[in-house]
């Protein structure tokens, strides 16, 4: 690929350009639940009172995803603000697999069915037991427990995390119920599937950039040791703990295995297949990690049982992590990193280890490591290891340190960075913590104006979707917020359908472009794709011209 043709009509700039995204920040629909709205936002709405600014949108068919139904999430809002274009992402591949019939066609899908049929082991699948669409969906996994009892394996053991996060922070047994009624309808003489373990995705299994590894290991002591406290089913172990654990939420359900007689019903041992279902990458390494490398050091497995082991999809194109894979994953090229090197651009990619894949792998288009090592650095600020409403300030202020000093240094042409807070603390549910988390988040963004300015560069403010704007549940019909038996709130722990801000901040406007921006972005259904040619246009250069359009207009 070529480098960016350079923009004769660009005046320049002394600093450099800064993309701040702030994750989960929207606009939100509803007043009552509005944290975003309803925390003390000095800098940001001043900056936007005043600097042209705009909506996109980040959910649904603007980000790849299969309807506008869809919420956005923080692997497809990089994706398309890094790649310049919409990818169709991962659950509408995985749809259009199992329609096809492709998915069981493949070669992955055949070797975990043959060996199970030919050592007479049990198939497993395990993943986030829901329909949010975010990292899996219940549909695929009933399709593909329908499609191996149609090709003849014997034994399923089904290893549920629940969500609580992307769906009903108590839904859990909305899904477990009908669960349980579609495997007894497949289960006679000759087919036995159950639900064998399972638990919250933030207490087992779930860890992600190697934050806590102690979830991955309490995830294999339950999966695959069956090392859990034991029940009927996974009703009673929901119901159980929600009585010894007052307020708990799905997400945090402690672990559990099914048992008969004092014997858990689903370790898995050698000879079996493992399927984790979920088609997204981050939550899925980890666990992959624990089944596939032999020099393994994070926690001791006890046993590593010799399975045929499966991701929905490649959860690291780079490293080629699964090494069997059912789904393949979309192509994307030309993304706007790759540009940017291509073309000399000096660029520093920073966030905390939340989100720093987000800024770096997801942003590059699912790609591991630099395109050029002399033009680019990429730093990780260590998160805390500990819930999020307990700091929900999170690590912005160390950020913001770095991002202060990285302007002033005149070493970087281009940073972009991220601060968790919006999105992290929002999924905690704790209304209070999120207004902490914003205007923590708030007062660094006033630092970062500050450098901006003295630097005489430029800041864009947006965000990969939104979370924090939209803290309660509300009656669809209605817009009424759904109140518990107390009358308080129910909190909402997902991701919101509403749209982000695109906002630009540049101190030394020399005339390049009109300053109304494109007001009408929603109507003509631009979405955070567009992110990648406002910045390039930004830094002077011609963006490549099958990318979304910037938002800027020429002046």
């Amino acid at each position: 690929m070529d480098a960016l043709k350079k923009n004769d009509s660009w005046k320049g700039r002394r600093g450099p350009l800064v993309l701040v995204i702030m994750d989960g920040v929207g606009y939100g629909k509803y007043t009552e639940g509005d944290a975003v709205a309803d925390s003390k936002m000095n800098h940001l709405n001043a900056i936007t009172a005043v600097c042209p600014h705009t909506k996109l949108k980040a959910h649904g068919k603007a980000v790849g995803l299969p309807s506008d139904d869809d919420m956005g999430n923080s692997e497809v809002g990089h994706n398309a603000m890094g790649c310049g274009r919409v990818f169709d992402q991962g659950a509408a591949l995985v749809s259009r697999s199992i329609a096809s019939g492709d998915m069981f066609k493949g070669k992955a899908w055949k070797e975990c069915i043959d060996n199970v049929k030919t050592s007479k082991g049990t198939l497993h699948f395990i993943g986030l037991f829901s329909d949010g669409n975010v990292h899996s969906h219940i549909d695929h996994l009933k399709a593909m427990i329908a499609e191996a009892k149609k090709e003849g394996v014997a034994k399923v053991r089904i290893h549920v995390l629940f969500d609580g996060r992307d769906v009903g922070e108590t839904s859990a047994l909305d899904y477990v119920d009908p669960f349980e009624e579609f495997l007894k309808s497949l289960n006679d003489g000759g087919f036995d599937a159950r639900i064998a373990s399972g638990g919250g995705r933030m207490w087992i299994t779930m860890d992600r950039y190697g934050a806590d590894w102690s979830m991955v290991e309490r995830g294999w002591k339950t999966h695959v040791l069956a090392e859990a406290r034991q029940f009927a089913s996974a009703r009673e172990a929901v119901e159980t703990y929600r009585k010894e654990i007052p307020g708990i939420i799905d997400q945090d359900l402690k672990e559990f295995t099914v048992a008969e007689n004092g014997k858990p019903i689903g370790p898995i041992t050698d000879g079996d297949s493992v399927i984790y279902f979920n088609f997204r990458g981050d939550r899925a390494l980890e666990i992959t990690a624990a089944f596939e490398e032999d020099k393994f050091d994070k926690f001791d497995r006890v046993n590593r049982p010799i399975v045929t082991y499966a991701g929905m999809m490649e959860y690291d194109g780079d490293l080629h992590v699964p090494k069997r894979y059912l789904v393949e994953p979309p192509a994307i090229d030309r993304t706007m990193g790759e540009y940017l090197a291509k073309t000399g651009i000096r660029t520093l990619a920073i966030s905390e280890t939340q989100k720093f894949g987000h800024v770096t792998y997801f942003f590059n288009g699912n790609r591991t490591g630099k395109f050029d090592e002399k033009l680019e650095t990429y730093t990780e600020i260590k998160s805390d290891v500990l819930p999020f409403e307990q700091r929900p300030w999170m690590k912005c202020a160390q950020i913001a340190d770095a991002v202060i000093d990285a302007i002033g240094s005149g070493k970087y042409d281009y940073i972009r960075l991220n601060f968790p807070n919006g999105d992290m603390v929002g999924h905690t549910g704790v209304y209070q913590a999120v207004v902490c988390s914003m205007e923590a988040m708030d007062l660094q963004i006033g630092r970062i104006q500050k450098a901006v300015e003295e630097a005489g560069g430029i800041m864009i403010l947006t965000a990969d979707h939104g979370n924090s704007d939209d803290m309660y549940e509300h009656n669809k019909k209605t817009g009424e917020v759904v109140r518990k038996e107390d009358g308080t709130p129910k909190a909402k722990t997902s991701h919101s359908l509403n749209p982000v801000p695109c906002v630009i901040y540049d101190p030394e406007y020399k005339g390049e472009y009109k300053t109304d921006v494109k007001d009408a972005c929603l109507k003509e259904g631009l979405g955070i794709s567009s992110i990648a040619a406002t910045c390039i246009e930004l830094l002077g250069c011609v963006p490549p011209a099958d990318y979304d359009p910037s938002v800027l207009v020429k002046a």
